[in-house]
């Protein structure tokens, strides 16, 4: 650092020196407090950043906690790219979402649901539907609904002239002809029962599909003056299967979407492909196929070729499939190209986290450069996700950002010259910032967080390596208490994460943060299974899992023993999802943890097989089905071992979580220990999903992380905790 040189003071200065001794002394600053599990209710997340075409300004989805506090308000904002002014509301809300630039910078098209539901997949009333709405950035005034169709409108799209929005929509021909004789949905019987005729048939957080409702591609001409009438919109597509949303050809040709035409795809590998139907009208054409899923995708700017996020599939299949970066001349029918075949981590992928926006979409498409000799994208390495650049060319992967952070969402300019991001870190929620790819300069655009944050004593994690029981380096984070003392051994949590093929990394976490301030130190290694890491890395555990993971999560227990950190004799557990079936796992393999929490989790896995909302028909994880393989079903579930449970176990289980149905988990183990006469609760939330740590209703979220840290602090640390009566 460089060196100040103190100057002596003027006589003007000693004056005034002078004369500051006399006033009156001022308290010191207030100490920072612990962190609470109520802060969530001040926390303020940034989702959806859309930088203008001229790349002046961003205009994104601000997203808060609603006065009840059962679910969240979205409005609209928008901030200079400059920095010349501060951040200002675009719109009031409190359902308003999805903002898109017009090609001139004048319109902003966005979605307003009247009445969000509390809940992702929550319904609401046919009043209630997303529309499309319009608003005139440049001459002001209220926002204008462009859409009034029957099931709502979204994923609105801009032409490359600005003359017609592209958007998705479930209205069928019926809906159409109630509305056009002016009935209303009440005034007729219509049936709720359901007849299930396909093996996938309901999503978490979704509900029950309807598949008389898929979603179709349809336009709208734009009026030219905001006074004039609305005109008629036009569905392009039809058919019993739905389409992805709409992203326009650079010429206005033509609109692009993902599809996958087989109406029971579970039966073969991850497939979808990419369409195209015209702008006018007409049979849609399949013009990128490959054997594997295609995901996000975005057309050269010179409309010849197609960058998109995928994966070939392997034979023999894989548990866990490290996407790539492909591009394609879609002209001449080439076959795609794998950009980073050789580069082995996760390109267009990312780190977890229980602070990403809970509402807003978080978008993360390939960006080309204005030379077309470029490619950007985000990718994940070892726990931290930064934007990178790869050479079409050569398909060199290079750093456009570094550090211990995680890129959340971006978009950019036409020309890929300047960004609009969403950055998390550990001790940041994460805020707006942008990025000038000349000069690799990031600055930030909004501080949200900062007045509360500024009264919490937050400390970000430490990084270990530490080796497993095979020699292999498994990287994790500790968050240690508020002032900690390294020659004090603390309680100890390790928080296992679900998948299993996902990653901790440098990212803010409210729970990891809330548990330290509650004196606890916390563990959340990524084991083998994990991504980030490679490919051989994260599919090592397929057909064993679990079970050599287990082994490593025990191995940083050890470490943090070791180290005299961890007390011994205080040691906890915790996971949700696939972090879920590991602690069920653990706590029927050893008796060293005092205490554990299963959250979302798995029990039997024959159980899960026939009840989760998506199938194990295809050989990922299994290698037939539960009754031709039984024996392996029954080895690596946990119930099979339940007897052998010592340890005290809660079980938190949402109601409507269809990934992870409590009927295969949570309420199995519970059966099953009452039985057995061991200490057991289960936890049950009404209404929430899979999503309830990261997107459940406020209070909810809250009263999970109360329930978890109550039930450590009664068997770790031997305090008084009435409500789950006596051990």
């Amino acid at each position: 650092m460089p060196v100040t040189r103190k100057r002596r003071p003027t006589p003007a200065l000693a004056v005034l020196l002078l004369a500051a001794a006399f006033l009156p002394v001022l308290p010191a600053a207030a100490a920072k407090r612990p962190l609470t599990e109520t802060d969530l209710f001040r926390f303020v997340w940034v989702a959806d950043p859309q930088i203008s075409p001229d790349g002046h300004r961003i205009a994104f989805v601000r997203v808060t906690v609603n006065a009840k506090k059962d679910g969240y308000d979205t409005a609209l904002w928008v901030a200079a790219t400059d920095g010349s002014e501060p951040p200002r509301p675009f719109t009031a809300g409190p359902g308003d979402s999805s903002p898109r630039w017009s090609p001139s910078g004048r319109q902003l098209a966005f979605v307003r649901a009247p009445a969000a539901p509390a809940t992702p997949g929550g319904k609401a009333g046919d009043d209630e539907k997303p529309q499309i709405y319009l608003l005139d950035v440049a001459g002001g005034g209220e926002a204008r609904a462009l859409t009034d169709l029957p099931g709502g409108a979204g994923s609105p799209a801009w032409s490359p002239d600005g003359k017609t929005l592209a958007f998705s929509a479930s209205a069928n021909a019926k809906d159409l002809e109630k509305k056009k004789a002016g009935k209303k949905k009440d005034e007729e019987y219509e049936s709720d029962v359901r007849v299930i005729t396909r093996a996938t048939y309901r999503q978490n957080g979704g509900g029950y599909d309807d598949l008389l409702h898929p979603g179709h591609i349809w336009t709208i001409n734009v009026p030219a003056v905001p006074e004039a009438p609305l005109p008629e919109p036009r569905q392009l597509t039809r058919g019993d299967l739905e389409e992805g949303p709409p992203t326009w050809s650079p010429d206005g040709s033509v609109l692009y979407f993902l599809a996958n035409r087989d109406p029971e795809p579970y039966y073969q590998r991850p497939d979808s492909d990419l369409f195209a139907v015209p702008a006018t009208g007409g049979a849609p054409v399949k013009v990128v196929d490959v054997d594997g899923p295609i995901g996000d995708f975005t057309p050269s700017p010179d409309g010849k070729r197609i960058a998109f996020l995928g994966f070939i599939n392997p034979k023999p299949e894989r548990s866990y499939n490290q996407p790539d970066l492909f591009v394609v001349d879609h002209t001449t029918g080439v076959t795609p190209r794998n950009l980073t075949a050789a580069y082995d981590y996760d390109i267009g992928s990312g780190v977890g986290g229980d602070q990403h926006p809970p509402r807003g979409d978080q978008p993360n498409s390939p960006v080309w450069s204005r030379d077309l000799r470029t490619l950007y994208e985000v990718s994940a390495e070892r726990g931290r996700a930064n934007l990178a650049k790869v050479d079409v060319a050569t398909g060199k992967v290079t750093p456009l950002t570094t550090g211990d952070r995680d890129v959340v969402s971006y978009t950019a300019t036409p020309d890929g010259g300047r960004f609009a991001l969403v950055i998390s870190t550990p001790t940041a929620i994460g805020d707006l910032w942008t990025l000038d790819t000349a000069s690799g300069r990031l600055a930030q655009l909004t501080r949200f967080n900062d007045s509360l944050f500024a009264e919490i004593d937050l400390t970000p994690p430490e990084e270990i390596v530490y080796k497993s029981f095979d020699g292999k380096e498994i990287q994790a984070w500790v968050q240690r208490p508020p002032g900690f003392d390294p020659a004090k051994k603390y309680p100890l949590i390790l928080d296992i994460h679900g998948g299993p093929h996902s990653a901790y990394g440098w990212t803010f976490d409210h729970e990891f943060q809330w548990m330290a301030a509650k004196g606890y130190l916390v563990l959340y290694p990524n084991p083998r299974g994990s991504t980030s890491y490679g490919q051989d890395f994260g599919n090592v555990i397929q057909y064993r899992y679990p079970g050599d993971d287990a082994k490593d999560l025990m191995a940083g227990v050890d470490e943090l023993v070791k180290r005299g950190w961890a007390d011994p004799e205080k040691l906890g557990v915790t996971g949700g999802s696939g972090g879920g079936i590991l602690t069920n796992w653990i706590i029927t393999q050893t008796d060293r943890f005092k205490a554990a929490v299963a959250q979302r989790s798995i029990a039997d896995w024959s159980s899960f097989w026939y009840t989760a909302d998506f199938t194990l028909f295809t050989p990922s994880w299994f290698k037939g089905a539960p009754w031709e393989d039984p024996e392996d079903y029954r080895a690596r579930s946990p119930i099979t071992h339940v007897a052998k449970v010592k340890t005290p176990l809660m079980l938190i289980e949402g109601e409507a979580d269809y990934r992870t149905p409590p009927g295969a988990g949570g309420e199995q183990m519970f059966r099953a220990l009452k039985y057995l006469k061991k200490p057991v609760v289960m936890v049950r939330f009404p209404d929430e999903s899979h999503e309830l740590s990261r997107s459940g209703k406020p209070w909810h979220r809250v009263e999970r992380l109360r329930h978890i840290v109550s039930w450590f602090d009664k068997y770790l640390q031997g305090q008084k905790v009435d409500t789950y009566g006596a051990p």
